[in-house]
């Protein structure tokens, strides 16, 4: 508890001070950019946050990490952390996150100053307008984050994909990089009030390049990217995919489970 306690703490201290410092500089009129404020601020929100909790982020992968390189990363989630641990390893980037996260007091305000595109689940036409939105950014030479599941789960078995972020990165002509998060559960389980000091691992696969699909396409690059997390998964810990992509694998097709935005 009283590492719960002191991460808690740290979590409101860091978000006053850093989503402030965020909120100040829109006020003053200072401009986005590389090394700007805006960029710096999530970055020591993430480390202040993660030091506090006695989490080790530790990233695998050859792929290099470019500022100004147009991306689409796509991550499992199924925890509160992972979005520090991704601030942590990642250059600067957008993400998108569900609109609950923008009614939040100085945290809300101050994400969307830093990138932060919010979409409406409930609201169809709404999201898909929130992801063009996010391709516009994308094709301005922008990295972008989303969370293809939609909501955190329970284990890391991946759940179905849903179509709006591939739609995205169709729109964007940007490639994917798949993206595996393992450890966070043991850091911050779903729906449990704790924090845990642990080591996290983060992943960057191999892009997937999306420059000249079309959105008939978006099914089929859906169950690529998740069909390469799930073989990391499985091969690196031991996690064995949902039965359908199993039975796909046995049959020769991989079956769409994806849903609207």
């Amino acid at each position: 508890m009283f590492r719960t306690a002191i991460t808690f703490v740290a979590l409101l201290v860091g978000t006053f001070v850093f989503g402030g410092l965020v909120l100040l500089a829109q006020l003053f009129g200072v401009k986005q950019g590389p090394g700007s404020i805006y960029e710096k601020c999530p970055r020591w929100w993430a480390w202040w946050l993660l030091r506090a909790a006695g989490v080790k982020v530790v990233l695998h992968g050859d792929q290099p990490l470019v500022t100004g390189a147009p991306r689409l990363y796509v991550a499992n989630h199924v925890s509160w952390f992972d979005i520090p641990a991704m601030i942590e390893v990642l250059p600067h980037y957008g993400f998108v996150a569900k609109r609950e996260l923008e009614k939040v007091p100085i945290f809300g305000p101050a994400a969307r100053g830093v990138g932060v595109i919010y979409i409406d689940r409930e609201n169809r036409k709404a999201a898909f307008g929130a992801y063009e939105d996010a391709a516009q950014k994308i094709q301005q030479g922008n990295a972008v984050l989303v969370y293809p599941e939609g909501t955190r789960g329970g284990s890391y078995t991946l759940r179905p994909f849903k179509k709006g972020p591939f739609v995205l990165a169709l729109a964007s002509g940007a490639p994917i990089v798949p993206v595996v998060i393992y450890g966070t559960i043991e850091v911050n389980p779903r729906d449990e009030f704790r924090a845990s000091p642990g080591k996290v691992h983060v992943h960057l696969l191999d892009p997937i390049p999306t420059a000249g699909l079309t959105y008939a396409d978006r099914e089929t690059l859906a169950d690529q990217v998740r069909e390469r997390m799930a073989d990391c998964l499985r091969t690196v810990y031991g996690v064995e995919p949902a039965m359908e992509l199993r039975e796909g694998r046995r049959t020769g097709t991989v079956s769409s489970e994806t849903t609207a935005a």
